[in-house]
């Protein structure tokens, strides 16, 4: 079923988003996607208990039905800005679009 909003994930992702970004699934082949790497604030407990902003990784990759799967906990991601995530979390969007993202929460590697 067709949805109003079949391929606006492509579209942002195409303005918004980078061409090159390389997702390590493990066991298979590096793959690179069109995608969007931000780092997004979230609210955390601070040293005396009140709650602080941090700043932290956020994968938005649009599905593609020619990947031999889908990303997941574990794969690794390099955004180009010279270091490597983890994937903690996959969440889909929300979206009922056949191209929906795919929220990827991520810790940085050292």
């Amino acid at each position: 079923m067709s949805s109003v909003f079949d391929g606006l994930a492509g579209i942002l992702t195409g303005v918004l988003g980078s061409p090159d970004i390389i997702w390590l699934p493990v066991g298979l082949e590096p793959v690179t996607v069109a995608s969007l790497f931000r780092r997004m604030p979230v609210e955390v407990p601070g040293p005396d208990g009140e709650p602080v902003l941090a700043m932290t990784p956020v994968w938005r990759v649009p599905l593609d039905p020619n990947w031999a799967r889908e990303p997941q906990r574990g794969d690794r991601v390099q955004p180009g800005d010279g270091h490597t995530y983890r994937i903690l979390s996959v969440q889909p969007s929300g979206s009922p679009a056949v191209d929906r993202f795919l929220l990827c929460a991520l810790e940085r590697l050292p």
